[in-house]
């Protein structure tokens, strides 16, 4: 009942203040330091049961020999049937080094067998992939600004230069949902001088308002940098975007950020239950603010007749608004075809399963193709599976049809529509060959995940992304890079 009506009162405030109840402590832990006790992996719900989704590499899990695809029949003698994914996770979760007993049954296989797994402090690696993409040119995922995440920037950073010999840096913030602005700030510290402002909190009360300023000499004061964001870049992410762009240090591709603009602090209430509150908004070195949500949660942007000019350190012209605008804006090229069907269907998922326990080793992430043989085994296997699907324009084309009815045009168009009809019907065969390059993109990206998990996976999926193939023609092209930083 207390939370229910603490719930209550939040609802007038902003989406982020929060209240955390002592069953949730967990997640907020998480949340700060990426770490949690459990067996290390991912898992979903299909077809009303526990499947594992993806273990992660060297945890509990993988070492105890539990696959991608393997369904978890119970847990600790709880039956998981029609279980919710939060549910089956608050029982694999606990403290490290106590036992959790898995039932498992492995697609394939007649008989269920158990495992008996330790717990551990499972710590979400913040680097989720790094590595070169030319002589030249570092690469670095990042994930979220956990504590001590820039620590694992810094070595991975070093290692790219050390062994790689790079001098030119792509940053990839891509869905990067934020977290600890201190780490941030640590980050940006390697590449702008020191005392460099990154970023301001102004709030109603005089207490809630800081500055934030790097506190030691650059390592790496001259690197070319370009950082690639989406509209999932939020929070710490924007704050290291905005500040390397407002002193003109990176160049920002990609999308408009989230726009995640507004400050909390957590305070510890009675019962071992915390409220998340908001005390202020973040503010960018050249004076903008970050924040595009209002308070019903929904993002707008902000028509640039109603935002304010701000200038970078050389005179760039910036705007607010909400989020980072990047200086070189990049689109989507995704298709809602025949893959994203076999994708959410869990077609694909199933194959790569199939696949794995008939091949004991594939290529490497760089080298792995599959064969015109084994993508018309896939195909077969999609046949057998009689999966079907219905395109989206073939829904919009019903509605159309409805009011066309409504309008009284009916007569005059039903052959039209008729003929569209007919060409927008799925045939399963031709489009698995007509999209055979997106849907191989996607299988193979599964099935490299079996083997070498999500590094590996990161490793092939750089091959086809055309964000960072752009990202790379920008950051060779110095010109380029000095037109966009000092024009």
């Amino acid at each position: 009942m207390t939370e229910t009506a603490i719930n209550s009162m939040l609802k007038l405030l902003d989406p982020y203040t929060v209240f955390i109840p002592k069953s949730d402590k967990n997640a907020l832990t998480m949340m700060t330091t990426g770490m949690y006790g459990g067996i290390g992996a991912i898992i979903m719900q299909k077809d009303g049961e526990i499947v594992i989704a993806e273990p992660h590499e060297g945890m509990p899990a993988q070492r105890s020999g539990l696959k991608a695809g393997d369904i978890l029949v119970q847990i600790n003698g709880v039956k998981l049937k029609g279980k919710s994914v939060s549910e089956a996770s608050s029982k694999l979760r606990g403290i490290p080094g106590t036992e959790v007993r898995l039932k498992v049954k492995r697609p394939g296989e007649k008989k269920t067998f158990e495992k008996v797994v330790v717990r551990e402090a499972i710590k979400i690696e913040p680097v989720s992939y790094y590595g070169t993409l030319s002589d030249s040119i570092g690469y670095i995922s990042f994930r979220e600004f956990t504590a001590k995440s820039a620590n694992s920037f810094k070595n991975a950073l070093s290692e790219l230069i050390q062994q790689h010999h790079i001098n030119k840096l792509i940053i990839d913030l891509r869905d990067n949902g934020g977290g600890l602005v201190n780490e941030a700030i640590e980050i940006a510290s390697l590449f702008v001088p020191k005392r460099s402002l990154i970023v301001s909190l102004k709030g109603k009360i005089k207490e809630a308002n800081k500055v934030y300023k790097t506190v030691s000499e650059p390592l790496y004061p001259e690197m070319p940098l370009l950082i690639l964001v989406n509209e999932e870049s939020a929070s710490a992410s924007e704050i290291l975007a905005g500040a390397l762009q407002d002193m003109d240090r990176a160049v920002i591709v990609g999308k408009r950020t989230f726009g995640k603009g507004l400050v909390q602090n957590v305070r510890m209430l009675p019962h071992e239950s915390y409220l998340k509150v908001t005390t202020a908004k973040y503010y960018t070195p050249s004076g903008r603010c970050l924040q595009a949500i209002n308070y019903t949660g929904d993002r707008k942007k902000t028509p640039d007749n109603l935002t304010s000019e701000f200038k970078t350190l050389h005179g760039r012209t910036v705007r607010d608004g909400g989020g980072i605008t990047p200086d070189t804006t990049l689109t989507d090229d995704e298709k809602i075809n025949i893959s994203y069907y076999l994708f959410t269907k869990n077609i694909i998922f199933d194959y790569a399963t199939q696949y794995a326990a008939s091949h004991p080793t594939i290529a490497t992430p760089d080298t792995f193709r599959l064969s015109n043989g084994e993508y018309q085994q896939f195909v077969d296997y999609v046949i057998d599976r009689d999966f079907t699907y219905q395109l989206e324009s073939n829904k919009y084309l019903q509605d159309l049809r409805k009011m066309i009815r409504i309008e009284g045009y009916e007569a005059s168009t039903d052959s039209i529509l008729n003929q569209l009809t007919d060409l927008l019907k799925p045939d399963i065969q031709k489009d698995l060959q007509l999209f055979r390059k997106d849907i191989t993109f996607m299988l193979e990206s599964e099935i490299v995940k079996r083997y070498y998990f999500q590094k590996g996976e990161a490793e092939y999926r750089l091959r086809g992304d055309k964000w960072v193939k752009d990202a790379l023609k920008i950051i060779k092209d110095r010109d380029k890079m000095t037109a966009i930083l000092r024009p």
